[in-house]
């Protein structure tokens, strides 16, 4: 025997109210610039990314015994692990981001950006 008042039946339940469960957006601040994120914890981007970061070029890597390093003088020549046009690793802050080949910038080196690693590797080199 059931009763018709059965609370488990949804269609004898009340319509649920949302009344004052929304929060009233038309006083919500409104974002100003770009890297404004609203919310409590206010957070703005454009500061942000005003923060200086190290880039760094790595050309290569040598393993060598300290005797080895110590015999070294003007002149000497180490050997690196990279072939002669194998792009470069590009690294912000020790992460590597990017690859890159050399250029002559007028009377600089620079670097063209050949290839950017994706966020999941970027994650993952740090």
């Amino acid at each position: 025997m059931t009763d018709e008042n059965d609370s488990n039946d949804p269609e004898q339940q009340p319509e649920a109210s949302n009344a004052g469960l929304e929060p009233d957006m038309s006083e919500a601040p409104q974002a100003e610039s770009r890297g404004r994120v609203g919310g409590r914890n206010d957070v703005n981007l454009d500061a942000l990314l005003k923060v200086p970061v190290a880039l760094s070029i790595e050309v290569g890597r040598k393993q060598m015994r300290l005797d080895d390093l110590l015999d070294t003088q003007e002149g000497s020549v180490i050997e690196l692990d990279k072939l002669l046009n194998e792009p470069l690793d590009i690294l912000v802050n020790g992460a590597l981001i990017a690859h890159g080949v050399i250029v002559l910038a007028q009377d600089r080196f620079g670097i063209q950006i050949t290839d950017i690693l994706s966020p999941e590797e970027r994650a993952r080199s740090l």
